[in-house]
C-alpha cells in the first residue's frame, strides 16, 4: 500500500503544481528503456523506482492506544526510503530542460508531499528531498535500464513503513497488595 499510495502522491503534486493536466502530458513510473522512450509521442514526466530500502533514520517510536478498553502497542515502526530516478520527456531538449528545471525546483520547494495529494492516509509523513549528485549512480541506473543518458535527479522519498500490526497489551496493574504473611518464629 505505501507503494502505490506514494506513487500517486507524487503524481498529483507533479501534474497539479507544473502543471502537467492529463490531456497535456504523462506521468509515468516505467523503466526509461529505449524502447520505452521510442513510443513515447507526448511530453512525459519519468518517476522511476529503481530502489527501496530500510532508511538510515531512527524508527518511529512504539505507540500505544485503547480499544474498547483494551491497551494495544504498536512497536517501533522503521522508516522505508524509496529512490526514484526523475526524468523528463518533451520533443526538444530545450523543452526537456525547461521541466526538469521545474520538476527539480518543485522538489526543493516541496519537501513533505502534502496530505491533500494521496489518495490514502499514511501512518506518517512524506519526506522528499533531492539526492546529492553522484555521477556513477545515475550511470549505473541508465546502463541498468538500456537507455541513453539524459539529465536526471535521485527523489529519495522516506516515510515510515506500515508492517508493524498493535498487539495487545496485558491488563494495566490498578493495585498492588502484599502476598506475604510473616513466618512464626520457633519459640524455644
Amino acid at each position: 500500500m505505501i507503494i502505490p499510495t506514494i506513487d500517486a502522491g507524487l503524481e498529483n503534486l507533479v501534474r497539479d503544481l507544473i502543471p502537467l493536466p492529463q490531456e497535456f502530458g504523462d506521468v509515468s513510473f516505467e523503466p526509461p528503456s529505449g524502447t520505452w522512450s521510442a513510443q513515447l509521442s507526448r511530453i512525459t514526466v519519468n518517476l522511476f523506482l529503481f530502489g527501496t530500502g530500510r532508511s538510515p533514520l531512527p524508527p518511529r517510536p512504539a505507540v500505544d492506544r485503547e480499544v474498547n478498553g483494551k491497551l494495544e502497542r504498536r512497536q517501533p515502526i522503521p522508516m522505508v526510503q524509496l529512490n526514484y530516478l526523475v526524468t523528463a520527456w518533451a520533443g526538444t531538449v530545450r523543452d526537456e530542460h525547461q521541466l526538469i528545471g521545474d520538476l527539480l525546483t518543485l522538489f526543493m520547494d516541496n519537501q513533505v508531499l502534502p496530505v491533500d495529494k494521496l489518495p490514502a492516509e499514511l501512518n506518517s509523513t512524506v519526506q522528499v528531498a533531492v539526492a546529492h549528485h553522484d555521477n556513477s549512480r545515475a550511470k549505473d541506473v541508465w546502463s541498468t535500464v538500456g537507455g541513453a543518458i539524459k539529465p536526471s535527479f535521485e527523489l529519495v522519498v522516506t516515510t515510515a513503513g506500515d508492517a508493524m500490526p498493535y498487539v495487545a497489551l496485558p491488563p494495566r496493574v490498578e493495585r498492588v497488595a502484599a502476598m506475604v504473611a510473616p513466618i512464626p518464629r520457633p519459640s524455644g
